[in-house]
């Protein structure tokens, strides 16, 4: 099995709170000498992690020309869900005290894309987020430091049937919104305080036809200007807070 390579100070410090003894070692560009360096390092030698001074130029390889802000880790892959009833299982049997929340990508491929919204489903709870097998982002260096950490706490399963996972959902008792422009009512108008799947499709095609039929209810997030529409990542993040803000502080 191939290693997981962690780019940046978010992703690297995300795993070593989560998963420390994955981590195998760390590579550090030898010129640079400043205090965010420094207090990574001292961390990294806690908890006893190997840790190789490079070039800029080492980096930028081992780091396939991403962005990486002058430190990559080399880690073991860690093991997710391996379907959609392990995950589940799982949420079945936590404890938390809210109703539940995933999300369902339909067609987003861009790992930056990806990235961003793992960061917004860890901020807002977000308890796994389920794509396609195909026309879907991987979970790559990229989308695992575009989310800042989101990727080391929120599962990311791809499953081989959309719909199918998207029925399974329903009949384990989610509500199953799409977010389409086609969507008769507004977001704000969509009650989201019991366990709810928000559907998000690719910017510019949306949802599939297929998508759309096997959602509960359709819904569209207002737009004022010109623009037709949100970044699927941004369009997440307004969901996303919705739902907090119905369950936290609507009555």
């Amino acid at each position: 099995m191939s290693d997981d390579r962690l780019l940046g100070f978010h992703a690297i410090r995300a795993r070593l709170r989560s998963a420390p003894e994955t981590i195998k070692t760390v590579w550090m560009d030898a010129n640079r000498k400043d205090g965010r360096m420094k207090a990574l390092r001292v961390e990294l030698d806690a908890a006893r992690i190997s840790v190789q001074m490079c070039s800029a130029d080492k980096l930028d390889g081992l780091s396939h020309g991403e962005r990486h802000q002058g430190v990559v880790a080399v880690a073991e892959v860690r093991q997710g869900f391996d379907d959609l009833e392990q995950l589940l299982e799982a949420l079945q049997s936590s404890e938390t005290t809210h109703a539940g929340l995933l999300l369902a990508l339909d067609g987003v491929t861009d790992p930056h894309n990806l990235g961003a919204i793992l960061r917004t489903a860890d901020a807002t709870g977000v308890q796994g987020v389920i794509a396609p097998k195909d026309r879907s982002a991987p979970l790559n260096e990229v989308a695992t430091r575009v989310s800042a950490g989101g990727a080391e706490q929120v599962p990311y399963l791809r499953v081989t049937n959309l719909s199918r996972a998207l029925e399974s959902l329903q009949q384990a008792g989610y509500w199953v919104i799409g977010l389409d422009e086609t969507g008769e009512a507004s977001l704000f108008e969509a009650d989201l305080r019991g366990p709810t799947v928000l559907v998000l499709g690719a910017e510019g095609a949306g949802l599939r036809r297929m998508t759309r039929e096997h959602c509960d209810s359709l819904a569209a997030l207002p737009m004022l200007g010109s623009v037709e529409s949100l970044n699927v990542s941004a369009s997440c993040a307004v969901a996303c807070y919705e739902v907090i803000r119905q369950r936290r502080f609507s009555r």
